[in-house]
């Protein structure tokens, strides 16, 4: 466990760790939950299909494609127990393909309509 306080700031750096210097990450979706098992009922997303869903998130630019490095402001789930656990997908392209996930940035996905 890592320990902080309420809207204390949490750094986070992901590694990739490959011979290839042409691979980049990014970051997919990142979601908090009150539990360890992958809950769907309550969970918050910081970043969901590449969107930043969270005001205090930031990222930082290095100039090592294999390093991605962001932080948000900590929080806790209202009447839930003080942890919080983070999940999170990350993609990985190739450095110059364009038209890889990782240069397509936020993907705003339409919700679909129920019919009657």
């Amino acid at each position: 466990p890592y320990y902080v306080n309420i809207d204390q700031n949490l750094f986070l750096e992901a590694l990739l760790h490959s011979s290839d210097p042409n691979l980049e990450l990014f970051l997919d979706t990142c979601v908090a939950s009150p539990t360890p098992q992958n809950s769907t009922a309550v969970t918050y997303d910081i970043v969901r299909n590449g969107c930043v869903r969270d005001s205090t998130y930031a990222r930082y630019y290095t100039s090592q494609r294999h390093k991605f490095q962001f932080k948000f402001n900590a929080f806790q789930f209202i009447q839930s127990n003080p942890s919080v656990y983070l999940q999170c997908e990350f993609v990985v392209c190739r450095a110059y393909d364009y038209s890889s996930r990782c240069h397509q940035g936020c993907i705003n996905r339409p919700k679909r309509q129920a019919n009657s």
